[in-house]
């Protein structure tokens, strides 16, 4: 048996995560979106995500997202590409960033040396990724890095945040856990998002969901009051700790000096973020 994994890139994702994440519940970019002619807002967030792959069709899309349901995504996705092209949505989003970023953390935090500093240590710890099989991590990682101290965080954080995902699908394929199993046995181990949030987000009906939980109890994963198992409890955990093993190199790369700096700077700002109301309350489980 291999040992566990360090939890250090784990602590470092968890505050570079939501610096990334908070765009997609702020106000600021529905309003630059909808100066594209997008406005609903599952066609915000997708278009937005997928924008630094191209014009992508919505199996491309719904592929590398992995957790939408396809109808969802067949119903924006390549339409909103008819709307904007894909290089207008990206500088809507880092213009949406930009805005937020100062509303949430003030001028005087987005201005200071700890938010340079924080920037260049998330962009070494991007440098020390690899692009292979990990297509949102390699798409975001051919866009210019912009020259402002908190766009350049907000961008690294973007990259860190997306080679963990695609490293993460990767398990979870591993694991045969389809797209609602696996957001159903996460939210069961008390660390995902609210079911109620994710179905309505994801497009999923509440009939999808109520067949995965019984695949998950046919497993033996889940219970009969649809709490994880032991057995359910040790698949999460040996996902999470296989997802910090394909995560190592970046955090590696920065060293454990560098990463615990990046940590404690970045928990700093995502703390302040998340005081100022950056996450909505119904989002969380």
């Amino acid at each position: 048996m291999t040992s566990p994994p360090s939890r250090a890139g784990r602590r470092c994702h968890a505050v570079l995560n939501p610096i990334h994440s908070l765009l997609y519940f702020s106000p600021e970019l529905p309003r630059e979106m909808a100066g594209l002619g997008i406005g609903e807002q599952s066609a915000v967030y997708l278009a937005t995500r997928a924008a630094p792959m191209g014009a992508a069709g919505a199996a491309t899309v719904g592929a590398v997202f992995y957790g939408f349901r396809p109808g969802l995504v067949a119903r924006h996705i390549p339409a909103v590409w008819d709307r904007a092209r894909p290089s207008e949505v990206v500088e809507a989003r880092l213009r949406a960033a930009d805005a937020v970023l100062r509303r949430l953390l003030g001028d005087r935090a987005v201005e200071s040396p700890g938010m340079s500093e924080a920037a260049e240590l998330a962009l070494r710890a991007a440098a020390g990724c690899s692009p292979h099989g990990r297509a949102l991590f390699a798409a975001n990682a051919d866009l210019p890095t912009p020259d402002q101290p908190h766009l350049r965080l907000w961008h690294a954080a973007t990259l860190l945040r997306e080679h963990r995902g695609d490293g993460h699908v990767a398990v979870l394929l591993r694991e045969g856990l389809d797209p609602v199993e696996s957001m159903i046995s996460h939210a069961a181990s008390g660390h995902g998002q609210h079911p109620a949030w994710l179905r309505e987000t994801r497009g999923w009906s509440e009939q999808d969901w109520n067949a995965a939980q019984g695949r998950l109890r046919d497993r033996g994963l889940l219970g009969p009051d649809d709490s994880l198992t032991e057995d359910g409890r040790a698949l999460r955990k040996a996902i999470e700790n296989d997802t910090d093993r394909l995560d190592a190199a970046p955090y590696d790369s920065l060293g454990p000096e560098g990463t615990a700096r990046l940590t404690e700077l970045a928990g700093g700002f995502a703390l302040t973020a998340a005081k100022a109301g950056a996450f909505p309350s119904e989002v969380t489980g």
